[in-house]
């Protein structure tokens, strides 16, 4: 078994059991893409079985941290095993639900969401890469499905090192889906949308806003970066009289037509607008326009802490124009899914843009990924998505 050792206080997170190691830490040491080593302190005293990475500046995640742990097929099936487990006792009301969710779950790299009957699965790390047929027949036989789709074109792949891959890895079936949430159902794409297909960690904050919209009575909404269209859906079913919904993807608004239409809604309810948000705002705020509610969930706008400051910019911006734009009483359901924006960065955020809107709000809730996209104790790296819900004074 090769190994790695760590520089003298690198050891600290891993003792903690924190699954990354950075290139940084490691004085010395090798291995094969996604090899798995021996990781030492500096003194030689073990402190984890992990997957080694040449390429990325994550240089090794670690896969257990117990000496005695054999990392072969039968690990693997049990970790998948453990993981599908789980999700039976969580609170989903969905046909689809991400079943293993990386480090969370002692994968790290490894994405499994499953829609119906069919599996897709996403392999970002080398270690979940060299492991892959493996794991892939252990999905399968935890969850007792014939079908998974293989979605590994992130762009994360390349800092692995790792060429994308897109396909059926088992089984063959359609690409095209409904998935039935809550009360309403969605037309997915496993091939070709968004992460595996769909923003599955949003399913509960859909829900939220169905409820405000049905409590509040809701006349305008306004949907940004709505995508396929799962809060203008939401909207409309808690009883909103109109929702318009901005993205700056022609082929994404088609979607979100059609499952508003899949849902029965008339179309005359909703307004679609093939547009840049910023832009948008801009020249809502200038026509004197007002919403009862506003969903601001933007994509990734800072992947890294480095990135942090110019998204901090973006994020603000983007709120100040929202709270200009809100109706007394209006709602606000603004989100970051971004991992270099803290939440306690984001609510800084939030408040800096309502000062400079000339605006207050009471905040009601503070919103996450749903419970089968977990955090864990010693990974708070998986709170990726942060929300906040302020409803104007």
């Amino acid at each position: 078994m090769k190994s790695i050792r760590l520089r003298a206080g690198k050891e600290r997170s891993l003792l903690r059991r924190h699954p990354w190691i950075f290139e940084s830490a490691i004085a010395k040491g090798a291995a094969d893409t996604g090899e798995t080593v021996r990781v030492e302190g500096d003194q030689g005293q073990f402190l984890g079985w992990a997957a080694f990475s040449p390429a990325s500046k994550i240089r090794a995640r670690v896969w257990s941290f117990d000496e005695a742990q054999r990392i072969d097929a039968a690990f693997f099936t049990a970790a998948c095993a453990r993981a599908v487990k789980a999700r039976a006792r969580f609170d989903i009301h969905s046909s689809a639900m991400r079943l293993v969710h990386g480090e969370s779950d002692g994968l790290p790299g490894l994405i499994v969401d499953r829609y119906g009957d069919t599996l897709v699965a996403q392999f970002t790390s080398s270690g979940v890469e060299r492991w892959k047929d493996v794991i892939a027949d252990a999905l399968l036989a935890a969850t007792g499905l014939a079908k998974l789709y293989e979605r590994s074109d992130a762009s994360s792949r390349a800092l692995e090192g790792l060429p994308e891959a897109k396909g059926w890895l088992r089984g063959q079936g359609e690409v095209e889906l409904v998935l039935q949430e809550h009360d309403w159902q969605l037309a997915v794409n496993i091939a070709d949308g968004h992460k595996t297909g769909f923003y599955l960690d949003q399913r509960d904050s859909r829900k939220r806003f169905a409820d405000y919209a049905r409590r509040l009575n809701f006349e305008r909404v306004l949907n940004c970066y709505c995508y396929t269209g799962g809060f203008t859906v939401a909207a409309l079913n808690g009883g909103a009289a109109h929702v318009t919904s901005i993205d700056s993807s022609g082929p994404a608004l088609e979607k979100a037509a059609a499952n508003v239409a899949l849902n029965g809604f008339a179309a005359n309810r909703a307004t679609f607008m093939d547009a840049d948000v910023n832009a948008s705002l801009r020249l809502f705020v200038e026509q004197g326009r007002s919403f009862d509610a506003i969903v601001l969930d933007p994509p990734k706008f800072a992947p890294t802490v480095a990135h942090a400051e110019r998204a901090a910019r973006a994020y603000k911006d983007i709120n100040r124009l929202a709270f200009k734009l809100l109706e007394p009483g209006g709602v606000l359901f603004t989100y970051s899914c971004s991992g270099g924006i803290s939440a306690d960065l984001f609510h800084k955020i939030v408040a800096s843009a309502g000062c400079d809107a000339g605006v207050d709000g009471y905040i009601h809730e503070r919103m996450g990924g749903a419970p089968d996209h977990p955090m864990t104790v010693n990974f708070p790296e998986g709170e990726y998505l942060k929300g906040l819900v302020v409803m104007r004074k």
